[in-house]
């Protein structure tokens, strides 16, 4: 009997020590881009573990409109996954809040350059790296090419003046010239495209709002002034930038400020669609918004050298030019800007050209906040409760109380 239970005791120890230890689990925060983005990264999260049997990881996918807050709930409650992909102009608090952790000790040799720099730059503060660019895009002009023939510009618009005599003349026929974005992200990016152009800065060199500079006062009056001659589509307030690129692709919009992604939107949905790109139309200069989303790793992770395995891979040739070319985006790596599919791609080169003219949305605590004054400011001008000079100058006063200004 006893050597009976002896043999059972090592054989139970013999399976067990045979048996595959379990899989490290990393889960990672994805922001919804396109109905091609939960497939991509479940393939490459499939791929991985199949190179790498010892971790598993999980993908769950969120709405860029409620992503922030659902990140702000779990890291509050201790449930936030362990990377996560967010807006490059959070980082900065996620850093100053302990959030965000500091991956050059766990970057393999030469991790970092494969980065095209201008783009890793917005993920590093003060000399350490917490964030990777694994999005990045600059904004330009759509413009439908037969309704713009038609009012006399077969080229596109080049000025804020051919802006206002295109859509005049797009109005006599009936259609809406340009679209005025004030619902939802980036209100307030749609209100510095024409501030920018005319010569004024979000923030000055100290650090305090100046958007409500007069060149501000210009860009937000001529705005209004397109909005109340009946030169955009009504009720701006009423539309975010998903809802005119659809105008844009049905046909019914004949100019639209937006990202490269539209053009992979315009191949898939509107094939047909006779379109060109041109520049931000110009005030007095020229100048583009370039925006990077980044990858951070949570200091709280309980897999930190996992989940930088499993980063490497995700910035790895194959994975990020799958990812770039089916999105929509702009190369963050030096691997991917050497494909065909950018290089040899004259409409994404519009973008490109773009960039040396490119601002970034300023890295500074209380941005958020900012941003949101900004657009809360422009959507008050539009529905008529105040002027473009009232609205920014409260605006201003908001934002530098969140800038501790």
């Amino acid at each position: 009997m006893r050597q009976g239970w002896k043999w059972l005791i090592g054989a139970c120890a013999a399976l067990a020590m045979a048996a595959p230890a379990k899989a490290e689990t990393v889960r990672m925060t994805v922001s919804f881009y396109s109905a091609a983005t939960g497939p991509y990264f479940e393939k490459m999260a499939a791929d991985f573990h199949a190179a790498n049997p010892g971790i598993d990881v999980k993908i769950e996918v969120v709405n860029w409109s409620s992503l922030l807050q659902k990140l702000q709930t779990d890291i509050s409650g201790g449930t936030n996954a362990d990377v996560s992909i967010i807006g490059t102009r959070w980082l900065l608090d996620f850093v100053k809040d302990g959030i965000a952790e500091p991956l050059d000790g766990m970057m393999a040799p030469g991790f970092k350059e494969r980065f095209i720099g201008p783009f890793l730059k917005p993920g590093q503060i003060g000399g350490k790296t917490y964030g990777l660019p694994v999005a990045a895009s600059a904004r330009a002009m759509y413009y439908n090419k037969a309704m713009l023939t038609k009012a006399g510009f077969p080229d596109g618009p080049r000025t804020w003046d051919d802006v206002v005599a295109a859509a005049e003349k797009i109005k006599a026929d009936g259609g809406n010239g340009f679209g005025l974005m004030a619902k939802g992200t980036e209100v307030d990016v749609y209100f510095y495209y024409a501030l920018w152009s005319h010569g004024g800065d979000v923030l000055d060199a100290n650090q305090k709002a100046a958007f409500n500079s007069p060149a501000g006062v210009k860009a937000l009056t001529l705005y209004k002034a397109m909005l109340d001659r009946g030169l955009t589509e009504p009720g701006p307030t009423n539309y975010t930038r998903e809802d005119l690129q659809n105008q844009f692709k049905q046909g019914r919009l004949a100019m639209v400020m937006t990202a490269p992604f539209l053009i992979n939107q315009i191949a898939k949905e509107a094939p047909t669609l006779d379109y060109g790109i041109v520049p931000v139309p110009t005030g007095t200069t020229q100048a583009t918004y370039a925006v990077t989303d980044s990858v951070v790793l949570f200091a709280n992770s309980k897999v930190k050298p996992a989940a930088m395995k499993w980063l490497d891979f995700l910035f790895t040739a194959g994975p990020r030019i799958a990812f770039t070319k089916g999105e929509g985006f702009l190369p963050t790596t030096n691997d991917e800007a050497k494909d065909p599919a950018f290089t040899e791609n004259e409409r994404l080169k519009v973008f490109v050209n773009l960039l040396p003219n490119a601002r970034f949305a300023p890295t500074v605590t209380g941005w958020e906040d900012t941003a949101k004054a900004v657009s809360d400011a422009v959507q008050s001008v539009y529905l008529g409760s105040a002027t473009p000079e009232a609205a920014l100058n409260a605006a201003a006063a908001k934002a530098n109380q969140s800038l501790g200004k």
